[in-house]
């Protein structure tokens, strides 16, 4: 898809480098054409790279940074099936983390500097985590809208052109099934509760709807993201 806009041969190359770099390029080209998947050892342009590796690691550093506001909830969970379940759901963020650290590792970047670039600042994650979650319903709202939009932008990235980035994305897709799953169930159980229980569900969907809507971001037509995700963005938002 777009893939002769990802083209990156550089300049004074030898004869014997230039042929390389152009059967390279024109492997590359027919691997996305067949909707196919480039693995690590493959040639792929520097573009495409370093493309993948902001991607990879920024979606990296949203599941290690997303577990910390339901984590400040497991000792506040209002009973012990509902702590055994979010302490669950924040192991899954966590192991999601470690399958996207281990696929931008197959691309020359070293866990060790994702995360100091992350803890210095120098690295971004989804600003949706900067909101507060100020009470036990917004563990619902999180778990029903956000990780619900995350499933609509992420079950696409399962056929990534790149091969560890779709393999590790079909299993953090089935486990955020479940993550959604709990978030409506613990909006459900509040809704049938006391007015006050009501009130507080509703407030909480109130304050996530907007953020969760803002996951999809506005339209890209940037071939390199095309390219990546096997999926116009338009088409995911019109899901």
């Amino acid at each position: 898809m777009a893939s002769q806009n990802l083209q990156s041969v550089p300049a004074e190359l030898s004869p014997e480098e230039l042929e390389r770099e152009q059967a390279g390029q024109a492997y590359f080209d027919r691997i996305i054409s067949e909707d196919s998947r480039i693995e690590p050892r493959d040639w792929m342009p520097e573009a495409y790279r370093k493309t993948l590796l902001r991607q990879i690691s920024q979606h990296a550093h949203s599941e290690i940074i997303g577990m910390q506001p339901e984590a400040n909830w497991i000792t506040r969970a209002p009973s012990l099936k509902r702590k055994a379940i979010l302490m669950a759901k924040v192991q899954d963020e966590a192991g999601h983390g470690l399958y996207l650290y281990s696929a931008a590792e197959t691309l020359g970047q070293s866990r060790d500097k994702m995360t100091s670039d992350l803890i210095a600042g120098k690295a971004r994650y989804s600003s949706i985590f900067n909101y507060p979650a100020v009470s036990w319903a917004d563990m619902g709202a999180i778990g029903w809208l956000v990780d619900g939009a995350a499933i609509c932008n992420q079950v696409p990235l399962c056929r990534a052109s790149y091969g560890p980035y779709g393999r590790a994305m079909v299993r953090i897709c089935k486990e955020e099934s479940f993550h959604q799953r709990q978030g409506f169930e613990i909006l459900l159980e509040l809704s049938n509760g006391t007015p006050a229980q009501k009130a507080m569900a509703q407030d909480a969907v109130n304050r996530w709807y907007a953020p969760a809507l803002m996951m999809f971001a506005r339209p890209t037509t940037i071939p390199q993201l095309q390219a990546v995700h096997g999926l116009e963005h338009q088409a995911v938002q019109q899901r």
